[in-house]
């Protein structure tokens, strides 16, 4: 949900998964979202905007909501867990980590973390490249939390190196004129088309003597 206060008035852009379930039956819902927020908050002027997530599966907030759902309707929390991480991953995330903490097992309470991939838990890059999402859920036993961090396949990290082709500098005529090195695979491409030729001008010889000497034998 992101809030951009504006000259006319607030706007309220809600992500959901399926946005007409949000927006409601001829509105209603959206129309009530917006009162309260007038009355009960004091914004002026409110105006909701409903956008549908592009791809679920890399929100951490949604997927965080569909755990919690799956553990209300009595489902092992290994099972959920584990199913959870292969959408998420399977999205094409770099990594995912999923915590579950309360009384998952018995009386006591405990914790269960799940984690897959390559995913940044310290520093700086961990607070602005990972996104995070929280749910809980109430079950017999007592309330659960399930806490969801996403790793997004776009993310590009601050220690990522790219290494580029070398370049040979070829000087000529006093002005320097950079060519780029060929790879491995494209110099023995080269080559084997080089050994083609070779064999083929080969084979032509052979042909032809052999054609010069059929000929003399039919003189």
């Amino acid at each position: 949900m992101d809030v951009q206060i504006t000259p006319l008035g607030t706007m309220v852009v809600v992500y959901a998964e399926r946005p007409g379930m949000v927006i409601g039956r001829g509105g209603k819902n959206v129309r009530a979202i917006t009162n309260t927020l007038k009355n009960d908050f004091g914004l002026d002027n409110p105006q909701i905007e409903v956008k549908e997530v592009s791809v679920p599966e890399l929100n951490p907030k949604i997927m965080a909501y569909k755990i919690a759902n799956m553990l209300q309707r009595g489902m092992h929390f290994r099972r959920v867990a584990y199913s959870t991480i292969r959408r998420i991953m399977g999205a094409g995330a770099q990594g995912v980590e999923v915590t579950i903490s309360g009384k998952i097992r018995g009386s006591r309470s405990a914790v269960a973390k799940f984690v897959e991939g390559y995913i940044k838990k310290c520093g700086e890059p961990s607070i602005r490249l990972v996104e995070e999402g929280f749910a809980t859920v109430q079950l017999k036993p007592g309330v659960l939390g399930i806490y969801v961090r996403i790793m997004p396949p776009e993310t590009v990290l601050p220690d990522s190196v790219e290494i580029l082709p070398p370049k040979m500098e070829i000087i000529e005529d006093d002005e320097v004129v950079e060519v780029e090195e060929l790879d491995d695979s494209e110099e023995i491409v080269e080559e084997e088309i080089v050994e083609e030729v070779e064999d083929l001008d080969e084979l032509e010889e052979i042909v032809e003597e052999e054609s010069a000497e059929e000929a003399k034998e039919d003189s």
